[in-house]
């Protein structure tokens, strides 16, 4: 029998050690090294799975065959990976626990046409779990076929006797193959993996899903070449204290690396949120200050965002600064930029931000409305909430343009708008009838046009 060798992985990066240190050569990280037992000869000659690639001369691939999309029965799920599911695509959906990362992909078994023939693997749940949460979904597929199995060796067995059309895995932390010596969920035994089944998506045009966890700082865990191995990678995101769950797309090699698809969690499942601005955009009976409507692209989709402004006095000596869902950095930068050039006495204010609906936004076209709610707050003075802005703030208090401005001011139209605030600089031949372009070339201007002060 071989002498078990051991060495160190750094649990960020992946970067091998012979010995532990303190500080990632690769990466930078402090203390992600972890000690692991490494492949051995004996464990080298184990007979892996059949599944291997043969070389083919560039003129004889038929570049026509498998463009054909899948459509997964979930039109969110279609948008965010760019028009259904790639055959041969692996694709990786990351998020904190009990967001809602096996449902989703259980109601997407389940919502396949009944002529597509599904494969689940579970290594964390059970087959009477599983089926306690279809009943919930009230879906059914009689091709979805349910296994508890953790070894990728066993998993292909069970893929040759029922030739699935789709291959689920949850999640990929829990398998483990008989070529790599250490447990499940090691930074060997991640990489080896999915490793396996990329050579198998890669050589059978099935697709793959692969549930990922992740770190208490949010990230991905295991290597980061797990991420780079994957054809799409999927972040959910969601407030507890919210039922509206979002799915952005970090890395997507067949689409938008910046399309977002938007669910609410009921009893019976997730539900497709067809129109964002419906949870983004909270209903007022009275008229309330400090908030702007911003009008933001997300990916392909325009949507409108409600941004909330509470500016108070400074009780303690230094003054606050608390932004939800919007940066911080910028959040200051837009404060200077009023303090500079309006003369606004916000140095001595406590300034409190927040994006509604749980939603972090990374448009600069927010701008606009971050610095009106922020006025409005200040002033104490009520913006028509059928007003909307799309617009950059830029250091010198200019206004800045933002790309597709007539998408963002067609979305307001539609639900409802009456005025829209652009900057000066965007075509002047934008002309939509039903809504009133409001122009403005600096913060101060809007100061003037909007205030009237």
């Amino acid at each position: 029998m071989a002498k078990l060798k051991t060495t160190f992985f750094c649990q960020n990066c992946g970067t091998q050690s012979a010995t532990w240190v303190g500080k990632c050569k690769n990466c930078g990280e402090w203390n992600t090294y972890v000690e692991e037992v490494i492949q051995t000869p004996s464990a080298a000659n184990k007979q892996t799975h059949k599944y291997h690639s043969q070389a083919v001369r560039i003129q004889e691939i038929d570049s026509t065959q498998n463009l054909q999309r899948i459509d997964s029965g979930i039109e969110e799920v279609n948008r965010i990976l760019g028009g259904g599911i790639v055959p041969g695509s692996i694709v990786l959906l990351g998020g904190e626990p009990g967001i809602g990362k096996s449902t989703l992909l259980l109601q997407l078994a389940l919502s396949l046409p009944t002529a597509m023939t599904v494969l689940y693997v579970s290594g964390e749940e059970s087959e009477l779990q599983l089926k306690m949460r279809a009943d919930r979904i009230n879906k059914t597929n009689k091709n979805c076929f349910i296994v508890n199995e953790t070894n990728t060796q066993n998993i292909f067995q069970h893929i040759d006797n029922i030739q699935p059309q789709l291959l689920i895995i949850d999640s990929i932390q829990t398998l483990q193959t008989n070529t790599i010596e250490s447990s499940a969920g090691s930074i060997s035994q991640i990489r080896e993996t999915t490793s396996e089944l990329q050579r198998f998506a890669k050589t059978t045009s099935i697709p793959v899903f692969l549930i990922g966890h992740i770190t208490k700082d949010g990230s991905l865990a295991g290597p980061k070449v797990l991420e780079h191995i994957v054809d799409v990678v999927l972040q959910f995101e969601g407030d507890r204290n919210y039922g509206y769950r979002i799915v952005r797309a970090i890395k997507n090699r067949f689409g938008s690396v910046a399309e977002l698809a938007i669910f609410e969690m009921q009893q019976t499942g997730l539900r497709e949120v067809s129109n964002p601005s419906e949870i983004l955009i909270s209903q007022h009976n009275e008229d309330v200050n400090g908030i702007g409507i911003a009008a933001t692209i997300e990916g392909l989709r325009p949507f409108l965002i409600e941004t909330q402004a509470l500016v108070t006095p400074a009780v303690y000596g230094n003054p606050q600064r608390s932004s939800t869902g919007f940066d911080l950095r910028r959040l200051g930068m837009l404060l200077a930029v009023l303090e500079k050039k309006c003369g606004l006495k916000v140095n001595t204010k406590d300034v409190y931000l927040n994006i509604t609906g749980g939603i972090h936004v990374d448009d600069p076209a927010a701008d606009l409305a971050v610095v009106a709610a922020i006025m409005s707050s200040l002033f104490d003075i009520t913006i028509d909430y059928k007003t909307c802005f799309a617009g950059e703030v830029g250091l010198s208090g200019e206004i800045r343009p933002v790309s597709r401005v007539e998408q963002r001011i067609n979305e307001a139209k539609k639900l409802g708008f009456s005025s829209t605030f652009i900057s000066s600089n965007n075509s002047k031949d934008i002309a939509i009838s039903g809504i009133n372009i409001v122009r403005v070339s600096k913060v101060a201007n809007l100061l003037k046009k909007l205030f009237r002060l």
